[in-house]
């Protein structure tokens, strides 16, 4: 399909392997006598009311918009017209205009079942433009609309083929198929969909207490391995120093003043003299 062009030219009549509805009859612009007969009079009444006719004739259009003109019904030829000015014949001419931005909307949120049979509800944006403003015009009646509920349907058709960890996980993978299944499907309407993103996913409350008691159980759980690492750690080192303070008799008298230390530092009125362990040996043994 040809894509409508922003330099000002209008859109080319040739449509790569796609056509317009009708086009076979409106390849031929013969129509008869009638549509001859009506036309010269509509340029008598033009030039009989020149210049007020000018009023009436010529119209103008953004640069973001296209003009598309249907003559006595039938599509003009050359496409969509603008931006610009352009010229029409009065009584004969009808026209549309169509614009070219990007426009967004917000997908109404949708209960879907998840393939692991899990019901969540989930909304979406979309960003789409007109891509082709005569096909737009042309082959659906409301281009916007159409698209609109499109979006609604492939956001669960595409959901309901996931569980509940792929939908939560893989919001982008998601978001990119629909976008690929909106763009085809929206193609022979002359609608390019840009982007397509998941806004939220909520989940029923008591799926969601669920899963924060998972979560609450599987953090205690860590916590209580963390603890006894450190137990074991400590454990290990205390029967090193142990092994340490046995092979020098000294270093516990050491221990026994750095003590005294820490505990006079605290401002206590406890004071603790310490007694050598061959001491209280020697008493035992008498």
């Amino acid at each position: 399909m040809p894509r409508s062009n922003m330099d000002g030219k209008p859109d080319q009549t040739q449509y790569d392997g796609q056509q317009i509805i009708g086009g076979d009859d409106n390849a031929n612009d013969s129509s008869g006598c009638c549509a001859v007969l009506l036309t010269g009079v509509s340029l008598i009444i033009v030039a009989l009311t020149f210049p007020f006719s000018l009023c009436v004739c010529i119209k103008v259009v953004q640069e973001y918009e296209r003009a598309v003109i249907f003559r006595l019904g039938r599509l003009k030829a050359g496409g969509a017209k603008g931006p610009g000015i352009f010229f029409i014949l009065p009584c004969i001419d009808d026209y549309t205009k169509v614009d070219l931005r990007t426009v967004s909307f917000d997908v109404p949120p949708q209960e879907i079942l998840t393939r692991d049979s899990v019901t969540v509800s989930v909304d979406a944006v979309v960003y789409y433009r007109v891509r082709n403003a005569t096909i737009s015009v042309a082959n659906v009646e409301n281009a916007h609309h159409s698209t609109r509920l499109l979006a609604q349907t492939n956001l669960r058709n595409v959901l309901g083929t996931k569980n509940l960890a792929e939908i939560l996980s893989e919001r982008e993978v998601i978001s990119h198929m629909m976008q690929s299944g909106l763009d085809t499907a929206t193609d022979p309407w002359g609608i390019q969909v840009e982007r397509v993103e998941i806004k939220d996913v909520r989940l029923p409350m008591q799926l969601q207490r669920a899963m924060a008691a998972e979560a609450e159980a599987s953090r205690e759980a860590r916590a209580k391995v963390i603890s006894a690492e450190g137990e074991m750690n400590a454990a290990r080192a205390l029967k090193e120093a142990s092994e340490i303070i046995c092979e020098s008799p000294a270093a516990l008298q050491l221990r026994y003043l750095q003590t005294l230390n820490s505990i006079s530092a605290e401002k206590n009125s406890t004071i603790i003299f310490p007694l050598p362990i061959d001491i209280l040996g020697g008493l035992i043994k008498k």
